[in-house]
């Protein structure tokens, strides 16, 4: 918007209007004329000035006419900022009601900080003929307001007359909204600059920090990124890289970039010097006025390969973990079961064979009956023992001295055509082991051998050395670090091919003829190390024989313990086991052999007989412990349901002396009724059988204030042994049975 033309405010403009002198006042009538003509000449003097008159009223017609219809707010001010007279647009922007303050003066419509320079613009037009004032504010009505240039000329009067000043306010809002609306666009495009340049600066960073390498390329294939990772991939210096054809790096590039398909693949690309590289390539393409960008991002795959070759080998390790877990599991329960039937027929052969006299000739089927049973409970543990429901009885003991024991037995049963050898280290140090189970594993390993290198020649070599746990065992066998004791059998039998590996640890999996093999041999190795916090390692190829390499963690203070040897492991005893036995154990007085039946023994006795009660799921199982108390004198009351059995002793607390329960019952624990028992009755002695003593039953067993715990299957006289001990410690007066 343009400023008006305010040439009209120019005091200059206005001469003409002031009043033209008469003739003759201009020229004195010619001395000498007569009357006529003097007369003549006063009436076309006047005639001039009439016409000089209606000229002058013409213009101020004019004047006030412009005056009236200019398009801006005209006022003129005296000296005292009086109002002399105002065009109807001054009216119309100071006055636009009739209750507004009326435009009489000027000043008081001025902002008070806008008067100070209202007031010397005013000064500076008396003294210089005009002036103006930028932006002044005026405020109109209540809420009002007009933004305007004020400017001031000063008319001519004459010298004794008081000053006017014709003034004019240009209202300034349109073009000062303008002007801020400009500003505001200037400040947020400079805003948009600067945010986008901290853009660009961000993207560089990011570009460089990238773990990705980033190329950029034109349309002519041109390398114009390339950040910091691409050079260390590409083995190439940026500076070098930038300028050259993409091909230098991705030989297939042209192709790629020819389908101009977004996406990931693989490609084969190479370094500067020419080294192969597997990548993996997404592709981006940006289209703009100066043609198109490519954006490339590779990451090499070497360690994603890596990475899944270890996780597939993990996820193995996981699947055979979770499928050991679940065949022990499965075991486990059909051992339980197991082990209540080999309970019930190991008892009641005991009891007939009693019955039998020396020389019956049942007897020697007894005897079969007896030691088949006692095989069939060598198997239950050993299934145990996989399934690690049966804790092992850990103690310090030296590792050379179990292989010198095993390699006794071994020599007796070793074919002649195999021979065996031993090298084992000098001094090695002792380990926390079960001696049963570690032979148990070994004995497993030799016979495999054997059985593997068959009818033919060949050798076994049993080998014993201190190895240190490195990193690759560590993430391989899942061992802890430390030092272990490696027990290795190596045999010069066929190997076993990659599929056989895979399964050799499954229960009951064998690659022996029908009828000559359990499948347990090797599982059961593998329940005793991950039992004993080690791992075995399997070596083996078609027609190199096999290796197997037990891993035993060498027990603390290993070193004072070769010199001196190890200290014996005394026994943990439960609260109120005064007999001195571990839980389950027979006393030291405890008879080797069941004693045959004595009639009215409980007769000979001045007192009431032991009343014991018996609890167990299997009828079996509490018909064969009532038979065989019964027949030691006592009295038994057998139940099969533990809530009979609770409800009988909550009726009747004082008249039993001992309590037998099974841990594992449907619907019901034996700790549970172990808790509940001595609630009822406090002195009570309490026993807890198991057919799979684990340390957490242990442990809630002897929480809940169990004195001993009997494991199932076990001798009669183990059994009669513990139920007299524990009730010769509760009285003392009980008689020994």
């Amino acid at each position: 918007m343009t400023e008006p033309d305010l040439s009209f405010l120019d005091p200059a403009a206005w001469r003409h209007l002031a009043p033209v002198a008469p003739l003759a006042a201009q020229r004195a009538p010619a001395a000498g004329l007569s009357a006529e003509a003097l007369v003549a000449e006063l009436e076309r003097q006047n005639e001039v000035l009439r016409y000089s008159q209606a000229v002058a009223e013409s213009t101020y017609e004019r004047f006030e006419t412009l005056f009236a219809s200019v398009p801006l707010a005209l006022m003129v001010l005296d000296s005292h900022d009086v109002v002399v007279q105002a065009n109807a647009m001054a009216h119309r922007c100071f006055q636009p009601g009739e209750r507004d303050r009326p435009l009489t003066a000027l000043l008081p419509f001025v902002r008070a900080q806008d008067a100070p320079r209202v007031q010397a613009a005013f000064a500076q037009a008396r003294n210089q003929g005009h002036s103006q004032a930028k932006e002044v504010v005026f405020a109109i009505g209540a809420d009002g307001r007009i933004t305007g240039d004020l400017h001031i000329a000063r008319i001519e009067a004459p010298q004794d007359a008081l000053p006017q000043f014709l003034c004019a306010v240009i209202d300034q809002g349109p073009l000062l909204a303008e002007r801020q609306a400009l500003q505001r666009s200037a400040r947020a495009l400079q805003q948009r600059n600067g945010q986008l340049h901290a853009s660009q600066k961000r993207l560089a960073a990011v570009i460089d920090a990238a773990l990705d390498a980033i190329v950029c390329v034109d349309q002519h294939q041109r390398i114009t990124v390339f950040n910091p990772r691409a050079a260390a991939l590409f083995q190439c210096h940026a500076s070098d890289a930038l300028g050259s054809r993409l091909e230098r790096f991705l030989p297939d590039a042209a192709a790629v970039l020819a389908q101009a398909r977004s996406g990931t693949r693989e490609m084969m690309a190479q370094s500067a010097s020419g080294q192969p590289l597997a990548l993996e390539v997404s592709l981006s393409f940006e289209r703009h006025a100066q043609g198109q960008t490519t954006t490339v991002f590779a990451r090499d795959l070497t360690g994603r390969k890596k990475a899944e070759a270890e996780r597939n080998e993990l996820e193995a390790q996981l699947r055979e973990s979770h499928k050991m877990q679940a065949v022990g599991t499965m075991a486990g329960g059909i051992a339980h079961d197991f082990n209540n039937i080999l309970g019930a027929i190991l008892g009641n052969v005991a009891l007939a064979q009693a019955d039998c006299a020396p020389d019956s000739p049942v007897l020697q089927s007894l005897l079969e009956i007896d030691k088949a049973g006692r095989r069939a409970r060598d198997l239950v543990r050993q299934i145990l023992t996989f399934s690690r429901n049966q804790p092992p009885q850990r103690s310090v003991l030296s590792l050379a001295d179990m292989v010198h024991d095993t390699e006794r037995l071994l020599r007796v049963t070793l074919p002649p055509a195999i021979g065996l050898q031993m090298q084992l280290q000098p001094g090695l140090p002792w380990v926390l082991a079960d001696a049963t189970q570690v032979g148990q594993a070994l004995l497993n390993l030799c016979t495999n051998a054997i059985h593997a290198i068959g009818s033919g020649r060949g050798s076994i070599h049993v080998e014993a050395a201190t190895v240190s746990a490195d990193q690759h065992l560590i993430e391989r066998l899942g061992l802890a670090p430390g030092d272990y004791v490696a027990l290795s059998v190596r045999d010069t039998g066929p190997g076993m091919d990659a599929a056989t590996l895979e399964r050799i640890f499954e229960p009951f999996f064998t690659t022996k003829p029908v009828g000559q093999g359990t499948g347990l041999g090797l599982a059961v190795v593998h329940g005793v190390m991950r039992s004993h916090e080690g791992s075995v390692a399997v070596h083996s190829r078609p027609g190199q024989g096999s290796c197997f390499t037990l891993y035993f963690p060498v027990a603390p203070g290993s070193a004072q313990q070769a010199a001196a040897g190890p200290e014996p492991v005394a026994p943990a005893l439960f609260p109120g086991n005064t007999s001195g036995n571990t839980p389950g154990s027979a006393p030291a007085n405890a008879s080797a052999d069941m004693p045959s039946r004595t009639p009215g023994l409980a007769e000979s006795v001045p007192r009431r007989q032991p009343h014991v009660m018996y609890v167990d799921d299997d009828p079996a199982l509490v018909f064969l412990v009532q038979r065989l108390l019964r027949r030691r004198g006592y009295a038994v009351s057998g139940y099969s349901d533990p809530r009979q059995a609770r409800a009988a002793l909550r009726a009747a607390p004082q008249d039993y002396d001992l309590l037998v329960t099974d841990y594992n019952m449907p619907g019901f624990c034996g700790v549970d009724l172990v808790r509940e028992a001595r609630s009822i009755r406090p002195e009570l002695p309490v026993a807890l059988t198991s057919g799979h003593v684990t340390a957490e039953i242990e442990q809630a067993a002897l929480a809940e204030g169990a004195r001993a715990l009997i494991h199932k299957p076990d001798d009669v006289q183990a059994l009669c042994a513990t139920v007299q001990g524990l009730l010769a410690g509760n009285d003392p007066g009980a008689p020994a049975i």
